[in-house]
């Protein structure tokens, strides 16, 4: 069986505590409840999570819906966005199964990223190496106005942006996030091509502004 790999990268640093943080912590409980009601993503997709503040944390390796584990979120520290990246690039090379001459690997993993901050480390560390990796669509989140868009567009073009980073646009991108994954693992299991950006997911509800 081909997988549709799913990795989400969520800002746990100090900046999302209260309702930030909750509302993300209800966001992947809605998000897991809903793909699990779905049968194409029920068969494909398989879920990791990422954290980031201070440490860099593969909070769950990529594991399939029925056996996922919900992670126990709390918000401290900075905001470690280029080891994240690189983590992330480490974590598709080792779990996301390559093609070979008898049999074709997964898809290309599908990639969310949310935070409501600037990156405190080495971003560049972290592009060079997800440069190293291939991937499908790669959606970064700006969430509120700590967080500036043009250094999310130079990790991928695709960038969305919340206007603030309470628990309605909190709630809205995760609701997006689930119907894109839905999307995604429909057209995987009718043959269709893979996802590649924000063109191939579905629009986006009017709490989410599509950055240009």
């Amino acid at each position: 069986m081909r997988r549709l790999p799913v990795y989400l990268l969520l800002d746990t640093s100090g900046s999302m505590m209260g309702e930030p943080i909750e509302s993300v912590k209800a966001g992947v409980h809605m998000l897991v409840s809903s793909l699990r009601s779905d049968p194409y993503a029920l068969e494909t997709a398989w879920l990791s999570i990422i954290t980031f503040d201070s440490q860099v944390t593969q909070t769950v390796p990529l594991t399939e819906l029925a056996q996922f584990q919900e992670p126990a979120l709390n918000a401290s520290g900075v905001t470690s966005m280029g080891a994240a990246l690189a983590l992330l690039a480490g974590a598709i090379e080792r779990e996301v199964q390559k093609s070979t001459p008898e049999q074709k690997g997964d898809w290309k993993p599908v990639v969310f990223l949310l935070s409501d901050g600037m990156p405190t480390d080495d971003i560049d560390r972290g592009i060079a190496a997800m440069k190293s990796v291939k991937t499908g669509a790669f959606v970064a989140c700006a969430a509120g106005a700590g967080c500036d868009t043009s250094v999310l567009k130079r990790i991928t073009e695709s960038v969305v942006h919340l206007d603030t980073a309470d628990s309605t646009s909190i709630k809205s991108f995760f609701k997006w996030v689930s119907s894109s994954i839905s999307v995604s693992s429909q057209k995987i299991e009718r043959g269709a091509k893979e996802v590649s950006g924000l063109a191939d997911l579905p629009p986006p509800p009017a709490e989410i502004n599509v950055v240009l």
